[in-house]
């Protein structure tokens, strides 16, 4: 019995680093993983970008800056502009007020408003584009009436407006409905207690605690209303200088075999979705930061 005991205590325990080791992946798996990864972001993501700003630049410098100064290219970017302009800050108004609403109070049908909320998720952008040719077109439910008062909204800037609306209005809300969720509601009753009133708990406790998410929200929001094709083809009418945003003047171009035109304005949205990504790069890592300390 001693010489068990004694063996048992001379035997060293099993070091920290041991069962770590034991769980770790062989290195085999982990650079196979890695190849596919590289190999699957180069061909399907690297290459097709590349392609986009060789074919843009195919022609030379001064071919490539005449088709972006072509005024049908810049009316489409002014269009696009303005319409992420209008969508956004009305995307960051409903978020905020849908994810407060949501992860603060209890009431009857929250699920169905969650349901809604990821309803543009699952409905193609063309059909969403063809619900409001349904309500606002000629011969829709409200057509005659906004023809007798001389109001456009289809084949129009606020057609377009509404239909990007509608498929990037989750983006903000489905950031911040977790977020406020996960956070609770502790803060804001002591801040009710300690006397302040509703703004100044929103102002002072609500969005700074949510502010990185908010902002997450508004980059990915950004990024689909300047690129949404699917809707906005449906409701602009595609007429050259007016309601062609740059993914439409893309596909008229590319229709009418201006490659580099075509390859030019595209390569201004690949650029302008690089930039969005940097941004969201640069938002995980102060959020990581910000969590860290």
């Amino acid at each position: 019995m001693a010489a068990i005991v004694s063996r048992s205590l001379a035997t060293p325990p099993p070091s920290a680093h041991a069962a770590p080791r034991a769980t770790q992946d062989p290195q085999w798996v982990r650079w196979t993983l890695t190849a596919v990864a590289l190999v699957f972001l180069t061909f399907f993501l690297v290459l097709p970008l590349a392609a986009v700003f060789t074919e843009a630049f195919r022609h030379g410098v001064k071919a490539y800056f005449a088709s972006l100064q072509d005024p049908d290219a810049l009316a489409s970017v002014r269009l696009t502009l303005l319409t992420a302009v209008i969508v956004v800050p009305a995307n960051v108004l409903f978020g905020i007020a849908a994810a407060w609403c949501i992860a603060k109070f209890h009431f009857r049908g929250k699920s169905m408003l969650i349901t809604l909320i990821d309803l543009p998720f699952a409905v193609s952008p063309v059909i969403s584009g063809l619900i409001y040719v349904l309500v606002f077109g000629l011969q829709g439910w409200l057509g005659p009436w906004l023809d007798e008062h001389d109001l456009k909204v289809i084949f129009a800037v606020p057609g377009i407006v509404l239909a990007t609306t509608f498929v990037t209005f989750p983006f903000v809300a489905r950031e911040l409905i977790p977020l406020m969720q996960s956070q609770g509601t502790d803060e804001e009753y002591a801040a009710i207690t300690l006397g302040a009133n509703g703004w100044q708990t929103f102002w002072r406790v609500t969005l700074p605690n949510i502010k990185w998410g908010l902002l997450y929200g508004v980059i990915l929001c950004n990024a689909r209303a300047m690129g949404e094709f699917g809707a906005v083809s449906v409701v602009s009418g595609h007429i050259r200088g007016e309601t062609n945003t740059i993914p439409l003047h893309v596909e008229i171009l590319y229709n009418e075999y201006n490659s580099v035109g075509a390859f030019a304005v595209a390569s201004l949205l690949a650029f302008l979705a690089i930039v969005t990504l940097v941004l969201k790069s640069v938002v995980e890592w102060r959020h990581a930061q910000s969590r860290a300390t």
